[in-house]
């Protein structure tokens, strides 16, 4: 029987899935751990380099270096630092085949199918080159185990919840960085462009009577806050509708805030309908931040 089951290759920053060996195991441990596998991906940026979550009959072992991680599922029976040699021999061969421009830019999963069956190869000779022929990589890696042993995840850290055994999936409480966000409305780019115009406006407003103040007198610092701080209020809203931010409500809610607290300090420099244009558009641009939702996670085809 092989030791070393499955491979992937995963991009460290959010889980994405790059590449991967051809499953041929279906039984219900098995594909358990390959839950277990995705959901740990999602996780490698709160990891050290090296680790593994053993299980009876499977374990899982990944490693990783800069953008990449590499991962596999092996047998019980499959030595850590046979699993470890393989791991980082993968993420050499897939280092020098891809440079970090183009992981970074991947935004679909399996982008780079065509290492498969790289994959595939390396794992071959893993699973059944005599020990002899890896006996000094396996030494080397021995070594650095022992001096910096992997580190060994609970069984909650590899489960998603309360485990992937009782088949209940856990909602993560913050999502995975940089996941795409739902398609922009046709009402969500009318708040962009009014709170962009809304922008300049205090921008420009701001500036004049800055440099109107330094001349004359000192006084006014207030009513130049009152243009500036809404100015940048108006851009971050900007930059809330179009990417993902934890926290959202409490940072729109700050935002409208500002905005809201600058107007009506700038009554008197304002009229009533300039106050109320102002006011109303950062509304608009609140509940399109809170209504655009992410998107749900694409499926890995099954790969």
């Amino acid at each position: 029987m092989s030791m070393i089951l499955f491979a992937c290759v995963v991009r460290v920053r959010d889980g994405l899935p790059l590449s991967a060996s051809t499953d041929f195991h279906h039984s219900r441990e098995f594909l358990e751990f390959r839950r277990r596998l995705k959901t740990l991906a999602l996780r490698l940026a709160q990891y050290p380099g090296r680790g593994s979550a053993p299980g009876r009959d499977f374990s899982i072992h990944f490693s990783s270096s800069g953008d990449v991680a590499c991962m596999a599922i092996c047998s019980h029976r499959c030595p850590a630092a046979m699993a470890f040699c393989f791991l980082e021999t993968l993420w050499w061969e897939f280092a020098a085949s891809y440079d970090t421009t183009a992981i970074g830019l991947a935004s679909r999963p399996y982008a780079f199918l065509e290492f498969d069956s790289i994959i595939q190869k390396v794992k071959w000779h893993f699973n059944y080159a005599s020990p002899a022929q890896m006996q000094s990589s396996l030494e080397k890696i021995q070594e650095e185990l022992e001096r910096q042993p992997a580190a060994v995840l609970p069984v909650e850290d590899a489960d998603l919840g309360s485990g992937v055994m009782n088949g209940h999936a856990q909602t993560l409480s913050e999502p995975a960085p940089n996941l795409r966000m739902e398609p922009v409305t046709a009402l969500g780019v009318l708040s962009l462009v009014l709170n962009i115009m809304c922008a300049a406006l205090n921008l420009i407003r701001g500036i004049h009577l800055a440099e109107h103040s330094l001349q004359v007198a000192h006084e006014e610092i207030g009513n130049i806050l009152a243009f500036l701080i809404p100015f940048i209020a108006c851009i971050f809203q900007c930059y809330l509708y179009l990417f993902y931010s934890p926290a959202r409500r409490t940072k729109v809610a700050l935002m409208l805030l500002c905005i809201c607290l600058g107007n009506l300090y700038l009554h008197g420099l304002r009229n009533l309908w300039q106050i109320l244009f102002h006011v109303g558009v950062a509304f608009l641009s609140s509940h399109q931040i809170l209504t655009r939702q992410l998107q749900e996670k694409q499926s890995d085809c099954g790969v």
